[in-house]
């Protein structure tokens, strides 16, 4: 299976609302860029993120009409998309009618191999300063964020060798951890910063549904996060 790494620059952060504008991937060490017109504006607060506005992408072509949407789904109908919060990068695509099988999502692979808590943040940008990568690219450039994911992902996969024996043992375990919500032991934020969530959830259980409450009032996006609170809340569904 072919290893697609991916990164998307969209128009704001609803995956309901919002569309992609930029696309980069890297497949057999070659890597492809486009820029695309959305079907809504370029929000302001997108704009000041990727530096990519309205004007730049007058004339360009819709993705759906794109030969690199072709060319993803046939990469992605056998190969493995990797991206950093793939769940985000996988549901613009989808929407797009791009359908994804197989996704490693450097995010989680990063929390789950972190058992002993020592990364304070797993946005790709710190774990590139914190892990010491020597890699070229600007944030929040769809080109240049794959140039960091490349990274990431290689130190991740070996550390998962470390513990895996192989490279395919381990890229088919990073699949599998991918595809289930992180359960995180300690709270790396609020009241509760560094204590364990089994600990709190003894102590301060009104904490824990307040905070789920808030985070499913937000929809799904903390999904990591959500699942952990019902996981020691005791809560199923």
């Amino acid at each position: 299976m072919e290893l697609v790494f991916l990164d998307t620059e969209t128009t704001g952060n609803d995956v309901e609302k919002d569309y992609l504008c930029q696309v980069c991937y890297r497949a057999g060490g070659t890597t492809y860029v486009g820029y695309f017109k959305p079907p809504v504006p370029v929000s302001v607060k997108a704009m000041s993120i990727t530096h990519i506005t309205n004007h730049m992408l007058e004339g360009k072509e819709t993705f759906a009409e794109s030969q690199m949407k072709k060319d993803l789904q046939a990469l992605l109908a056998d190969g493995v998309m990797v991206a950093h919060n793939a769940k985000f990068d996988r549901a613009i695509l989808q929407k797009e009618g791009v359908e994804i099988p197989r996704f490693i999502c450097t995010l989680r692979v990063a929390r789950y191999l972190d058992q002993k808590n020592l990364i304070p943040e797993y946005n790709l940008q710190f774990l590139r300063y914190f892990l010491d990568l020597k890699v070229d690219g600007h944030a929040h450039d769809a080109e240049g964020d794959v140039n960091v994911l490349c990274a990431v992902f290689e130190r991740l996969l070996s550390k998962m060798i470390e513990s895996c024996g192989d490279r395919e043992t381990a890229i088919q375990k990073m699949i599998e951890v991918s595809a289930q919500p992180t359960i995180f032991t300690v709270f790396n934020f609020g009241k509760h910063k560094d204590k364990r969530v089994e600990e709190v959830a003894k102590s301060d259980k009104n904490y824990l549904e307040w905070l789920l409450a808030t985070k499913t009032k937000d929809g799904e996006q903390d999904e990591d996060w959500i699942h952990t609170l019902r996981h020691f809340l005791g809560i199923t569904v």
